[in-house]
């Protein structure tokens, strides 16, 4: 029993330790979003390209990340080496969600699908839209 246990111990690391490799293996952003006190907080995320706009998902509503923009959904998005102002912008509508579903697929291919099997429950499209201030570089 003890080794059984050992056994799926060290298998449940290396899947966790797979996964987050897999996943920093494409492009990663930084999402930046703000508390009710403006406390600042950073999230790493996933961002495609639909519509000509960057879009992020939530894999979960739950996810403190995704409530603070509910909260404040004036956010900046770091890609690139860039810092763009943006409004975050859920659209809740099944074909969106496919759409930007198929978008993430094409672009992370098998690894989005693992991170759906793993992490991903009622996922919801934001659409990032550019504010009017002209993008800056990354770190302030």
């Amino acid at each position: 029993m003890r080794r059984l246990l050992l056994g799926a111990s060290v298998a449940i690391v290396l899947v966790g330790a797979v996964t987050y490799w897999a996943g920093e293996q494409t492009e990663v952003v930084v999402l930046r979003t703000a508390d009710r006190d403006g406390r600042r907080y950073e999230t790493k995320m996933w961002a495609v390209d639909h519509r000509g706009e960057p879009w992020v998902r939530v894999a979960n509503p739950q996810r403190e990340w995704y409530r603070r923009l509910l909260e404040n959904p004036s956010v900046e998005l770091v890609r690139d080496g860039k810092t763009t102002r943006c409004t975050a912008e859920p659209d809740t509508t099944p074909a969106t969600a496919a759409e930007v579903d198929a978008a993430f697929r094409a672009k992370y291919g098998l690894v989005d699908w693992w991170y759906g099997v793993l992490l991903r429950r009622r996922a919801i499209p934001v659409r990032l839209a550019a504010d009017a201030a002209p993008a800056r570089e990354a770190g302030g």
